[in-house]
């Protein structure tokens, strides 16, 4: 197996690791400012649309399409490296790139089942820029980690549908920059099949019925960066049937299809929020005494770094591993894979970052350093995309059935 990153990768590595140390870690005290000056909390602080542009500027943009005929043709190996790196300003450098989720998983789903014209009223403008989405699927009256229990329902009247459901934690849902909506719901709850049973339905923001109610925190964050986690209401929403994405009873294989490559995406961004919690650990014990001598002569301090850099060596290369058999035997041929890092990863990082709030104190906890927010964020990851339980039993079933 070759280790080395091949030379389209380099060259975008290079560029987004000058990207990153000129503009997105200045900018991320600036946005800090702005948006406590801004009218509303959702709205978006203007350095953000600066790094937008500079990163268009210099070729940064839509990397993480494979298909080169809407974003930048990487394959997953060659983009996992990237995302890495955009993973140590989570709440910045995604956006800035146009790789943030949920926009890539909504693109990714039209750019693959979309028809021509929801690709040029949808697609087209979020390969821009120009909009956001949200992709609502969770329900807070159901156990959503089976998705066969949603209970939203997209019921078809003459050349419409009708959408009635309450979904949440429905990422980007509060930016006002977000537009449109995928929704997914049950076309025929009475199905034999229960993974024929739903289907996937575009819906305008602005449709009548549709209600943004409120936010919701995580761990007391509203991840304003992000448009935040919405509960939304459909009531008895209309749009044309023609907003059906795919055919009826196509919903789940899409989700499976969307969430994919979402999920190793989060793995790859996980990877670079443990190294940014790495140097910043390192930095906090070389410069910081307690009982008479420094952080970084204390041998419980060289346990936590010295173990947290071999669990990161380790994760990065079966991501990368991960990310090798997407490739070339496809999501399927992948499947053990992708559920070992979603399993893996998020628990992993989380604990890296724990080890870094109790080196930095009451810093760790604070607005003063980034690890409080890297923590909400990598914990969230342990329940999104499917709680680690649910892939745990299915893998667990791929191992027994090699022996039953």
């Amino acid at each position: 197996m070759d280790f080395a990153f091949d030379a389209r990768t380099e060259e975008l590595r290079a560029k987004l690791l000058a990207f990153m140390d000129e503009y997105v870690y200045p900018a991320e005290a600036v946005a800090e400012e702005q948006r406590d000056r801004l009218a509303s909390p959702w709205d978006t602080p203007a350095v953000v649309e600066e790094l937008k542009a500079e990163a268009r500027r210099q070729g940064l943009w839509n990397l993480f399409l494979p298909d080169a005929e809407y974003g930048a043709g990487l394959t997953n190996l060659q983009y996992a490296p990237l995302a890495e790196i955009t993973g140590r300003s989570p709440q910045l450098a995604p956006t800035a790139l146009n790789c943030a989720a949920p926009d890539t998983g909504n693109m990714e789903v039209l750019s693959q089942f979309g028809d021509e014209q929801q690709k040029k009223q949808w697609l087209e403008p979020l390969l821009a820029g120009e909009i956001r989405s949200a992709f609502a699927m969770t329900e807070p009256e159901v156990a959503s980690s089976d998705a066969t229990n949603i209970t939203t329902h997209i019921e078809r009247d003459g050349d419409e549908y009708v959408v009635t459901g309450r979904k949440w934690y429905i990422s980007g849902a509060m930016n006002p920059d977000c537009k449109i909506f995928i929704v997914m719901g049950k076309t025929d709850p009475d199905g034999e099949d229960i993974r024929r049973q739903q289907s996937m339905i575009l819906v305008p923001r602005d449709t009548p019925g549709v209600t943004v109610k409120r936010a919701m925190r995580v761990f007391g964050y509203e991840d304003h960066y992000h448009g935040g986690h919405a509960e939304v209401v459909f009531d008895h929403a209309r749009v044309p049937a023609s907003n059906l994405i795919g055919e009826e009873g196509g919903g789940f294989a899409i989700a499976q299809a969307r969430l994919g490559p979402g999920r190793i995406h989060h793995c790859m961004r996980l990877i670079g929020m443990a190294e940014r919690a790495i140097e910043l650990m390192c930095r906090r014990a070389v410069s910081r005494d307690a009982f008479g001598k420094a952080l970084a002569q204390q041998g419980v301090v060289h346990n936590w770094i010295a173990d947290a850099r071999v669990t990161v060596e380790q994760l990065r290369l079966l991501v990368l591993k991960t990310a090798w058999l997407m490739d070339t035997v496809g999501n399927r041929g992948a499947h053990t894979e992708i559920q070992s890092i979603k399993i893996a990863t998020p628990r992993a990082v989380v604990d890296i970052i724990d080890r870094a709030i109790q080196l930095h104190g009451a810093g760790g906890v604070s607005q003063d350093f980034p690890l409080a927010e890297l923590y909400a964020g990598a914990r969230t990851l342990m329940i999104a995309d499917g709680p680690d339980e649910v892939h745990q039993r299915s893998l667990a079933r791929r191992e027994l059935k090699k022996y039953l």
